[in-house]
């Protein structure tokens, strides 16, 4: 009769979603194995990376069976929260790597952009869902965008553009599916592209390094080009079939950066070969596949705003991660969902999974 209540679980959605946690492990496993034994060579990030999914599965699973509705009611506090720490940040917070991103609890670093998407996506469901009246009304489309500004504005100030940009094709996505006019979406996208000139002169001397890089990596071959290059060298070297995992040379030997965070797909690729990365893009396409199904099943805006901007986030970040790793697009330090190694983007991605199956269930009960 509880079964019946409140729906049936998408049994292929939780199995992709489970599978890819549990490959991130073992390929995160890989990149930071350090040549000795297999069965005693565990990287302390490996067990950590284990815990952190662990965790995302308690959440996934705690938020699967409850009403996302519930949840929703506690959308501004979590934003405004969110918000909070990220000022925080800017104000209080240590440099990592030239930005201000993490915060230390002991042995722990916490990530609060990470959770912005997902508190984002959850004041847009809220915001629409009690606008549904009004949705086509300029005021709920400008309201929309002053509602994610704070975030777009805070994360880009840490600085880290990869995430504040992600938020961007979230809410164009929902404003879409929601109805809002097109012409007034129109008129933004062009206006994007014709301010990109003048942004350029807000972005880092390093961001800009990344731009130009990204044109010709030969420009700066051992330094902001090097990461790109080894990336190439380690996908093409992985051919049809791969070199077999742990067997990684560009891994093994160190000559690729950050192998178990942004660029993961590289060691992917070279462990695996074509077959295997295809293998990991059919299972993030059939996550996406039933996520689109969802989104055109349920029938309340709340339910459909919550699928629309997670089906967006995963693809999204899915799409521009894999493309700089091949030189598609410039690096911008987005990881590959529940695959790179990462506490915060572990555990928020499996939130979202788990928001995702209770948007599900509520629609197929």
């Amino acid at each position: 009769m509880v079964r019946d209540r409140i729906g049936r679980i998408d049994k292929i959605l939780l199995a992709a979603v489970m599978l890819v946690a549990f490959l991130g492990i073992a390929f995160i496993y890989s990149a930071t194995w350090n040549g000795g034994d297999p069965a005693t060579g565990i990287n302390p990030l490996v067990i950590k990376q284990s815990i952190w999914v662990l965790l995302g599965f308690v959440l996934l699973f705690v938020f699967a069976n409850v009403d996302y509705l519930r949840v929703l009611n506690f959308a501004y506090v979590a934003y405004g929260f969110n918000i909070v720490l990220l000022i925080f940040l800017l104000v209080f917070g240590g440099e990592r790597y030239g930005a201000r991103r993490w915060i230390s609890l002991g042995p722990i670093s916490l990530q609060p952009s990470e959770f912005v998407k997902i508190t984002v996506i959850l004041i847009l469901a809220y915001f629409f869902g009690e606008r549904r009246e009004k949705i086509k009304t300029l005021g709920t489309y400008v309201g929309a965008f002053l509602l994610v500004s704070p975030a777009v504005l805070l994360i880009f100030l840490q600085p880290d553009l990869g995430t504040a940009f992600v938020l961007v094709p979230i809410l164009l996505s929902v404003l879409f599916v929601c109805g809002c006019g097109k012409k007034y979406i129109a008129v933004t996208l062009f206006g994007a592209l014709s301010s990109l000139p003048f942004l350029w002169h807000f972005l880092k001397d390093y961001q800009k390094n990344r731009l130009m890089v990204f044109l010709n990596p030969d420009l700066d071959p051992l330094g902001a080009g090097y990461t790109i290059i080894q990336s190439k060298i380690a996908i093409g070297s992985g051919g049809l079939f791969g070199k077999g995992w742990l067997n990684g040379t560009q891994s093994y030997l160190r000559f690729l950066p950050e192998r178990h965070t942004d660029f993961i797909f590289s060691v992917i690729g070279e462990e695996w070969g074509f077959i295997g990365a295809m293998a990991l893009l059919g299972l993030y396409a059939l996550i996406l596949v039933r996520g689109i199904k969802i989104i055109s099943e349920v029938k309340d805006m709340y339910g459909k705003v919550i699928s629309t901007g997670v089906v967006t986030l995963i693809a999204f970040q899915v799409v521009v991660n894999i493309s700089m790793t091949i030189g598609l697009m410039p690096v911008v330090g987005l990881p590959l969902p529940a695959i790179s190694y990462g506490g915060s983007n572990t555990i928020a991605t499996l939130f979202a999974a788990g928001l995702l199956l209770s948007v599900s269930r509520r629609a197929n009960r």
